[in-house]
Order: C-alpha cells, then sequence, then structure tokens
C-alpha cells in the first residue's frame, strides 16, 4: 500500500497544491472510478453521506487500489467515532464543525497515542492486519495520517489562532456554506462578510505555517480563482452527485432537443 498520507504533506511542503473531490454515495464503485478519474484524493463524507463503518472500510480500499488517497470526514471529533475509523487506515481525518480550542484538542487526542495523545491501541488494515510491527506503526503514524480541523463557524473563525497553538494539526479546511449560515447567509459564499472570514482564515494559517485549503463546490471562476490566488495548499472540489446531476442533465436535455415537440410530426 503507498503511503498517500505522507506524500500529501511532502508536496504541500514543496508548494505544491493538492486537489480532491468529494463523495456521498455509498457504493465505493463511484469513489474508485473518480480516484480513475484523476482525483488524487477523495474525501468520503460520513458526516452527510451514508456510510457504515464497513462501506467505509470499503471505500478505502477502493480508492487507495485506483492509486489515490482517502480521507474521511467522521461524523463529529468525538473520540468514539474516530476511533474505529482511524483503525481502518485512512490516508487523512478530517473533523467537522470545529469552534474552540477543547473541541480541536478532543479530536486530535483521539489520533495520537499516549503521552500526546489519548488513542487506544488496536489498529487493523492501518498496520496492514498486523504486517507492520507495533514499533513500526507507532513510529510512523504520526507522518501518514493526516489530521485536519475544518473551520465552518464564525466562533471558529474567531478561536482559530488559539486553536493553532495545538500540536498536531496537519491543515485547515475551510467549510464555506455552513460558515455562511453561522454568519445569517446561507449559500452567499461569495458575500464580502464571507470572503473577510475566508482572509482571516488563510492569513492565520500562513502565519503559523499552517496548511490551508476548502472544501467546496465550483460557484463559479471567480470564487474558485479566489482561492487559488491566494496560494492556499489544497482544494477538495466536487462530488459524485454533482457529477450524475450534470451528466444527466447534460445528456437528457441534448437528447430532447432530437425528439420533436409536436407528436404529429414523429
Amino acid at each position: 500500500m503507498n503511503n498517500y498520507g505522507k506524500k500529501w504533506k511532502e508536496r504541500i511542503r514543496k508548494g505544491e497544491t493538492v486537489i480532491g473531490g468529494h463523495v456521498f454515495l455509498p457504493n465505493p464503485a463511484m469513489a474508485e472510478a473518480m480516484a480513475f478519474y484523476g482525483y488524487e484524493y477523495i474525501w468520503l463524507d460520513g458526516e452527510h453521506g451514508s456510510f457504515d463503518k464497513e462501506t467505509i472500510h470499503s471505500h478505502l480500499t477502493a480508492i487507495n487500489n485506483a492509486g489515490a488517497g482517502a480521507f474521511v470526514r467522521v461524523t463529529a471529533g468525538e473520540p468514539w467515532l474516530i476511533k474505529p475509523v482511524v483503525e481502518m487506515g485512512p490516508d487523512g481525518i478530517v473533523f467537522p464543525q470545529i469552534s474552540t480550542v477543547e473541541e480541536a484538542r478532543k479530536a486530535l487526542e483521539a489520533c495520537i497515542y499516549p503521552p500526546e495523545g489519548k488513542r487506544g491501541y488496536g489498529p487493523r488494515r492501518a498496520s496492514r492486519y498486523g504486517k507492520m510491527s507495533d514499533r513500526e506503526y507507532i513510529d510512523s503514524v504520526d507522518e501518514s495520517l493526516v489530521k485536519i480541523i475544518q473551520i465552518e463557524h464564525v466562533d471558529g473563525v474567531n478561536n482559530l489562532e488559539k486553536i493553532l497553538d495545538l500540536k498536531g494539526i496537519d491543515g485547515i479546511v475551510v467549510g464555506p456554506y455552513d460558515l455562511t449560515a453561522s454568519l445569517n447567509l446561507l449559500g452567499q459564499v461569495t458575500h464580502p462578510d464571507v470572503y473577510a472570514c475566508f482572509e482571516k482564515i488563510i492569513a492565520a494559517c500562513k502565519a503559523r505555517s499552517v496548511p490551508c485549503g476548502v472544501s467546496t463546490g465550483y460557484y463559479g471562476d471567480e470564487y474558485i480563482r479566489f482561492w487559488l490566488d491566494r496560494k492556499i495548499n489544497f482544494i477538495f472540489c466536487g462530488d459524485d452527485i454533482a457529477f450524475i446531476k450534470a451528466g444527466t442533465e447534460s445528456t437528457l436535455a441534448k437528447l430532447k432537443n432530437f425528439i420533436p415537440k409536436d407528436a404529429s410530426a414523429r
């Protein structure tokens, strides 16, 4: 198995911008296909998608076998939710809705072994089902597992500098849509007040040399250019459902152009 988490960190250190996409549907074939199509990293959305533990495991295997890294956004930053996921060996794990130092610390500690953290020992796929020795796994896991804090509420923006003081954060990812909701601007991702929050997050991360990225839909060229012009380190953009929707609507529209609207003309 390739160490995609380690590769992620190495590429970001080199100044590259890493590209990823999202998966919501439970069949791992969709995630596998997106990896074959060229996505370098796939974000499994355990927060909003219909994934159980077995489904997550199947996705991780399919994505890695297709040559891409697999990140899992857990339902919440609770240790009991994080534990079984990290034992499956994802390349990265994303903690949603982090707004305080305490929330961030609890989530990070669930991924880090004592004395720095509180993770219990029991890797399965993560240690190649025991192919790696305990010592080898313990010594390598901090470098191979990408731990990302998601900021998607104005409280998280305001507390970000304190959150960034914590050790073990490998990246900050912005959640634009929920952030707009916390500002009473639901869905207005290009509103000046929302952009001001984006700028504040990016500046804080750059000041602390913490990688920063965004998880987003494609809300227009100017919106995407906003992020890339600020030299963010990674971007997750696009998802399986959106691709099916776009392809279906486009194909049906083209087909209907060939079908006479007047039944008598058939």
